[in-house]
């Protein structure tokens, strides 16, 4: 029994498949609080990032006094977007069912309404008004847990980050212990793995996305768009869903640009979100993304689908880096990443 275990210790790929099926099974079983342990990480990866840039072009600022300014500029962000930003965008998403409302009124359909309600009987009316009940509910019910998860997140983050050289310190000890010495090495190596990989690939995608919103932006503004602010926000959240984010946002962009001005508008906008889509495929993608993941879009698709199947919402923005680390952990390089290494070589 002393030798075979003996031997799974050795057997160094055995062992590290069992530890990383003992982390996947760990973190499903946390999977209620997937939404803080998520936010975390990413406040985390960007906090510690930025300390880095900064002490790499000025050494001597210490890393509590950037840790401190940084969540004082967060508080005060969130400060300012609690009590003007909000109401401003309240006031614009208001803006935008009117311009629904009005695109629905000036195409008749209020008498189309009244002819499928001839057809539609009260208590299938009922049931759906019920129904969406239910999902305004589980909305409001979701944002609340959200804005809770977001909190929970700064709060742990900012006593990482705060307590970071102590926090590399008292970690370590973990690696050095005896009889679980083997267990916290593969931890620490998927750890390493994952934020190579995960935190880079959410790193490029979130800079990806600003430059697709203010091109996006820059757009609406020259077409004279209404409610500027609350589009730029849509743009953004959809531009952190890599490759279809872009496309997504191009549906409520016509609707509310056809309320705006017509068929002439929507036009432009497709050529618009089209002109954008490029540039992120061939400028944006090939900057950020280029040592980062080389997946063909058909997998990056295929990806999105199944992540968002298994984790909602949080599958499109997380599901590539993921997959990504995966791919990385089993040692799967693109033809592409090879033959550069032999290159350089």
């Amino acid at each position: 029994m002393q030798n075979a275990w003996q031997r799974f210790k050795a057997n160094v790929p055995l062992r590290r498949a069992v530890v990383l099926m003992i982390i996947i099974l760990f973190l499903y079983k946390l999977r209620s609080m997937m939404n803080t342990i998520l936010l975390t990480f990413i406040f985390t990866y960007l906090v510690v990032h930025l300390v880095r840039l900064v002490q790499k072009h000025a050494p001597k600022i210490p890393t509590g006094l950037i840790v401190s300014v940084t969540y004082i500029l967060i508080l005060l962000l969130l400060y300012f977007v609690i009590t003007v930003y909000m109401p401003m965008l309240v006031g614009e998403i208001t803006k935008i069912f009117k311009s629904v409302k009005a695109f629905y009124e000036s195409n008749n359909m209020p008498g189309m309404m009244k002819y499928l309600k001839h057809y539609v009987s009260q208590a299938e009316i009922t049931k759906q008004v019920k129904n969406g009940m239910t999902i305004m509910f589980h909305t409001l019910t979701s944002v609340g847990t959200l804005t809770v998860a977001t909190f929970m997140s700064l709060i742990l983050s900012f006593f990482y980050t705060i307590e970071l050289k102590q926090m590399n310190e008292f970690s370590s000890l973990f690696v050095k212990s005896g009889i679980f010495k083997w267990f916290f090495e593969d931890v620490s190596f998927f750890g390493k793995k994952f934020t190579n990989t995960f935190g880079v690939v959410l790193e490029a995608q979130f800079f990806i996305a600003i430059c697709n919103t203010a091109l996006t932006m820059i757009g609406l503004a020259i077409m004279r768009m209404p409610q500027i602010v609350a589009l730029g926000l849509m743009v953004f959240i959809l531009s952190l869903i890599p490759v279809a984010g872009v496309i997504i946002s191009l549906i409520p962009l016509s609707v509310i640009g056809y309320s705006v001005g017509g068929l002439r508008y929507v036009i432009y906008i497709f050529v618009m979100i089209m002109i954008i889509h490029a540039i992120e495929a061939y400028i944006l993608n090939p900057k950020f993304m280029a040592s980062k993941t080389e997946l063909p879009i058909f997998y990056t698709f295929l990806v999105l689908l199944f992540a968002e199947h298994l984790w909602g919402t949080w599958g499109l923005i997380v599901g590539v880096p993921i997959f990504t680390f995966l791919l990385d952990v089993m040692e799967i390089k693109s033809a592409r990443k090879k033959k550069q290494k032999k290159v350089t070589q």
